[in-house]
């Protein structure tokens, strides 16, 4: 455990090295570092640069598949709701995180609307949808 937090505070250090948020992030399989990722979302112009995002995205390359199912994410800052939802989608089973975020929810400033009066469009992108999935389901 303690060799993962080592590690997790270089890969911090390296993201406030580059001027971001000192975020480190790790994901492991079978006990072993297939993933590292720090913020760089000021050197790379990239909203998405979060720590767990760049360890998930290297750990993707190295197995060349996008499930880690069978996958933990260390990370040194709890993770926010993108970063959730990356890890949720990429089956990760167990999120381990240092410190809590209680600055998380902060910047929910971005309002969502559901688009109306496009009744025709929706059908057809949900038939669409639809046809994806029955073709895909089984692969």
């Amino acid at each position: 455990m303690n060799k993962y937090i080592d590690v997790l505070i270089e890969l911090a250090k390296s993201a406030e090295q580059v001027g971001d948020i000192p975020i480190g992030a790790i994901v492991v399989k079978n006990n072993e570092i297939i993933g590292e990722g720090f913020n760089n979302r000021i050197i790379t112009n990239d909203p998405t640069g979060h720590a767990e995002v760049n360890a998930i995205k290297d750990a993707c390359n190295k197995l060349g598949d996008w499930r880690l199912s069978d996958c933990d994410l260390y990370v040194t800052l709890e993770p926010c709701d993108m970063c959730m939802e990356i890890i949720q989608e990429s089956r990760i089973q167990n999120v381990y995180y240092l410190l809590e975020n209680k600055e998380k929810h902060k910047y929910k400033r971005t309002n969502v609307y559901i688009l109306n009066d496009v009744d025709n469009y929706k059908e057809k992108y949900k038939e669409k949808l639809s046809n994806f999935f029955d073709k895909n389901l089984n692969r």
